[in-house]
């Protein structure tokens, strides 16, 4: 069985405020089960990047290969998500 990694995904910008009243440095710790409190529309924005972190994966882009980053799709509130491995 692959080694399972938690993330975290913290709202690092949230510049037009957020309808479910997110705001920046709120986040998510994910470990076995979908977080409680993340709305759906985030959550299905950042699922590839929390499963590719989850499981050991990295991104292509950018120099921490532990971060990965992605945006609500929501187009009147433009939150910017951090997701990052925790490695223990």
């Amino acid at each position: 069985m692959a080694r399972m990694f938690d993330v975290a995904v913290t709202v690092k910008s949230a510049p037009n405020g957020c309808s479910q009243g997110f705001k920046e440095g709120d986040g998510w710790l994910i470990k076995n089960r979908t977080p409680e409190g993340m709305c759906l529309p985030a959550f299905g924005a950042m699922y590839r990047q929390i499963m590719t972190l989850r499981y050991g994966g990295a991104s292509p882009f950018g120099e921490d290969k532990d971060v990965m980053w992605g945006v609500c799709p929501d187009p009147n509130h433009c939150l910017v998500y951090e997701a990052k491995r925790i490695r223990k």
